[in-house]
Parts: structure tokens; sequence; C-alpha cells
């Protein structure tokens, strides 16, 4: 079939989602015909958000005692984004991509042990998973949550790492959300306290 790309399409399975990998391209070239000034306040705003989120995920789980508390930071800021709904959507996919990848590299580790078979399967099978709940902006997080629990070296059991994992990325997707939700009420209300009233 004759086509005018020269390039291969963004998934060859499915056509649709080609076509949203057109559009993000054409949104991502509008962006960056916006004035300096404007992406200058707009990465500003994004960094202070991303920043905030980052610690206020951090530092309650590093004061529990987590002892890698900097997933929850890191989770934070991958969650964060200037508009809240996003924000969730970012957030539900997180969480259950950490969620499948986690139980499915334990399951891997408990029938078939530490081999670099189980670790491929597991990535394989995470992904697979994801694809099928039609959650597919979750398997790479499932399949990097799968090689945590399978080749990074861990002082506990791998149980012990799965629930930590789900509980630090839990945390940061929480504190993200929140903090996203209140930076878009704030200058609202500020705006709303200095201004006219406008209803909510």
């Amino acid at each position: 079939m004759p086509t005018s790309r020269s390039h291969a399409p963004a998934d060859h399975f499915n056509p649709a989602r080609a076509e949203v990998s057109v559009l993000n391209a054409s949104i991502a070239s509008l962006r960056s015909a916006l004035p300096l000034l404007s992406r200058v306040a707009s990465g500003a705003h994004h960094g202070m958000i991303c920043a905030c989120a980052a610690l206020l995920a951090y530092l309650p789980a590093h004061a529990i005692g987590l002892k890698e508390s900097f997933w929850s930071a890191i989770t934070a800021i991958s969650v964060s984004q200037t508009e809240f709904r996003a924000a969730q959507t970012t957030a539900r996919d997180q969480f259950i991509g950490a969620a499948v990848g986690g139980l499915i590299g334990l399951c891997a580790f408990l029938a078939l042990g530490e081999s670099l078979i189980a670790y491929a399967l597991a990535v394989v099978l995470a992904m697979l998973v994801c694809s099928v709940m039609n959650v597919g902006s979750a398997s790479r997080l499932a399949g990097i949550t799968a090689t945590i629990i399978l080749l990074v070296p861990r002082s506990g059991s791998p149980a012990g790492m799965f629930l930590a994992r789900l509980s630090e990325v839990g945390w940061g997707l929480c504190v993200a959300v929140t903090i996203v939700w209140l930076a878009g009420r704030l200058p609202a209300a500020h705006l709303t306290a200095g201004g006219r009233n406008t209803p909510a």
C-alpha cells in the first residue's frame, strides 16, 4: 500500500494509534512555535510543580524509613502535569503499570527463579497484560517495574521489594495529583478574590 510518509508507522498493529502519534507530533510542533517568554514561563511553572511534588513525596517516605524513597520523588515528577485531568490519567496508568509489572515480576521469580528467561518472559507478559487492559501507556512502567524486581540487587525478598515499590509509587502519585490540583486551584482562587467573582 503506497504511503507518503518517509518513516515507519508509529504502531504497525493499530492505525488509530498511528494517527494519535501524528497528532502528538503536530502538538509538539505548535509548542515549539510559542514565543520564548511563554516557553520560559511554562517551563518554570511546570518545574515548580514538579519540585514541590517531588520534595513532598520524598521527605515523608524517607522519614518513615523506606529504603528507596527516591522512587516516590521520581514517580511524582513523572506524573506531574500542568493540567489536572492529564495528571489523573497519568497517575492511574503509572499505578497500574507498577502493580502489573511488580506482580508479574514476582510471579516469574517464584515460578522460574532468577534467570534472564524469567526476566524476558515477565517483561513480555507485563506489557501484554497492560495492552489487554487497554492501558498501553502503562506498559513501559510495567516493564521497568518487572526489571527492578528481577534484575536490581536487593537485600530483602522480591515480595518485600514489590510491596515497597508499590507503596513508594502510590505515595508519589497521590502527592503529585494533589499538588497539580492545588496548582490549578490557587491561581483561580487568587484571581477571584482579587477581582470579579467567578462562579465555580
